[in-house]
């Protein structure tokens, strides 16, 4: 039981990190989107994300533990990719820098997913069934927040997919007008 309680609070350590490092990215992320649903979405994000802290320092509470971050090296990485897709973002149209948007928030969603799946995983084999229900509700959030991005870049990816072909309908008819 000792090592599954150092195991889960070094998990709670690291997801703490996380989150905290995603309070201070999210912001960039809202002011990068274009897409109104895409900003909408990262602003409600942003506030669950603070929701998630409060709910990490609650485990830490039950877990009669100091709510002490430790250096989460993975968010860390994926946070400096999101600022370069936000960067080269810059360069694009927005459709496309939305989409990028979209590919590096689902990343760091599906990275907040596995973690939460593990420390859930360990609380179970505690039987902290109190400690499961606040990892639980936080890893439901965090699924819910992939599926509404995937949502939200449906419509952007078939307006991708729609801009050549209106191009090349375009060049079409400048040919047709010519003769």
């Amino acid at each position: 039981m000792e090592l599954l309680q150092e195991l889960l609070t070094e998990e709670l350590k690291d997801l703490l990190s996380a989150e905290n490092q995603l309070v201070k990215a999210l912001p960039k992320m809202v002011r990068a989107a274009k897409d109104a649903d895409l900003k909408k979405a990262i602003e409600e994000h942003l506030e669950q994300t603070k929701g998630h802290v409060e709910r990490l320092k609650q485990v830490f509470e039950l877990m009669e533990e100091k709510p002490r971050a430790k250096a989460c090296k993975g968010m860390a990485g994926l946070v400096e990719e999101g600022q370069e897709v936000i960067t080269e973002g810059k360069q694009k149209d927005e459709t496309a820098a939305d989409l990028a948007l979209i590919g590096a928030a689902q990343r760091v969603e599906h990275y907040e997913i596995a973690a939460y799946g593990t420390a859930r995983a360990i609380a179970e084999q505690m039987e902290r069934r109190d400690i499961v229900k606040l990892l639980s509700q936080t890893l439901a959030e965090e699924e819910k927040a992939d599926q509404l991005l995937s949502q939200v870049a449906q419509p952007l990816l078939e307006q991708a997919g729609q801009e050549p072909e209106e191009e090349e309908v375009e060049e079409e008819e400048m040919e047709e007008e010519e003769v």
